[in-house]
């Protein structure tokens, strides 16, 4: 029998749970029941809690507190979700798929991106965000929006805005990297005499296309934020998700543009790659050439017939091992000379 889950308490989740009133953070610690009761009694403000890695357990827990829908709940638990906006009345939720990029090294097999997830929940009093993976932390963010309280004051959106545009970033941050390995992948296939295996230049294309599937689905949210004037968004914050929306088109673009040089990269290397095998099998055949002349005369020589007059000749042995490197030496230099060998 399976032994019975031991339930792990939500604050094993939460990396923090603040109250924040006019732009401003109060001081203390909060559970995130006692900050929605905190603000609901002020009247006024927000509560943004962030979790990680919650299981359903911890996340029911969430979701009763600030009644969020079980279909977004559920998306919430589940890692690797297609990047989307939903609305539940007034609650938004929005999946971001979020990117890092792993140093390798250009002919290895390991991974080059590494993709993980962030949900946010943004209603009238609260903003909740979930964040799946390693990378792509959001305590920066947090301090940086606490250095702005003029951008903070305009509530739950502003989080969202603040996490859209930090995703969008880490974007053009991988994007600039993955570039340079196309560089250095270009430089190296066009190199004269320097060996590229067809894996390595695979290897980096099938990144770009799981980078290609993180980015590009998240444009139709970022479109609706800005442009949808029914969302229950601030008109200053669908101004800055014009913003994140146009970098989002810049990223999109750069990793359209990398799928078609890598593509040109590997024709440029197949053809590289049948060049080299040409030129191998006209060395072979050079070779084969020059190994058929010795091969012919002994083959005539060695028939054992009993009226071979060159066979009593004095200097019959001489002459034909000089005709074989005459010949031999004259093709030598013919192919040397047409750069067959």
């Amino acid at each position: 029998m399976p032994r019975p889950r031991i339930p792990v308490p939500t604050a094993r989740a939460v990396v923090d749970c603040a109250v924040y009133v006019d732009g401003n953070r109060l001081p203390g610690r909060f559970t995130h029941t006692e900050a929605l009761a905190e603000v609901r009694s002020r009247g006024t403000g927000f509560v943004w809690i962030g979790l990680h890695d919650p299981d359903e357990t911890q996340m029911a827990d969430i979701a009763s507190t600030f009644d969020l829908h079980p279909l977004a709940v559920e998306d919430a638990v589940k890692a690797h979700q297609r990047p989307k906006l939903e609305r539940y009345d007034d609650t938004l939720f929005l999946v971001l798929r979020t990117v890092s990029y792993v140093p390798h090294e250009m002919d290895s097999v390991s991974e080059i991106v590494e993709t993980g997830d962030i949900m946010v929940f943004t209603g009238p009093d609260f903003a909740v965000t979930v964040r799946h993976g390693e990378h792509t932390g959001l305590a920066g963010v947090r301090r940086d929006l606490e250095e702005r309280s003029d951008q903070l004051s305009h509530g739950p959106c502003a989080v969202l805005h603040a996490v859209a545009d930090h995703v969008v970033d880490s974007y053009l941050q991988v994007a600039t990297l993955v570039e340079n390995d196309i560089d250095e992948m270009e430089e190296a296939v066009f190199t004269p005499r320097n060996h590229v295996t067809i894996e390595s230049i695979y290897q980096l294309k099938r990144e770009v296309v799981e980078l290609r599937r993180a980015v590009n689905p998240l444009a139709a949210p970022l479109q609706l934020l800005a442009h949808k004037p029914d969302l229950p968004v601030p008109k200053e914050i669908r101004r800055y998700m014009r913003d994140v929306a146009d970098h989002h088109v810049t990223v999109a673009e750069r990793i359209s543009d990398f799928d078609e040089s890598l593509s040109e990269l590997v024709s440029a290397a197949l053809a590289k790659i049948s060049l080299q095998q040409n030129s191998d099998m006209r060395k072979i055949s050079a070779w084969v050439a020059i190994a058929a002349v010795p091969t012919m005369i002994a083959g005539i020589y060695g028939m054992n017939f009993d009226h071979m007059p060159e066979l009593k000749w004095t200097y019959g042995y001489g002459m034909v091992l000089l005709l074989i490197a005459t010949v031999c030496t004259g093709l030598f230099v013919t192919f040397r000379r047409n750069n067959w060998l």
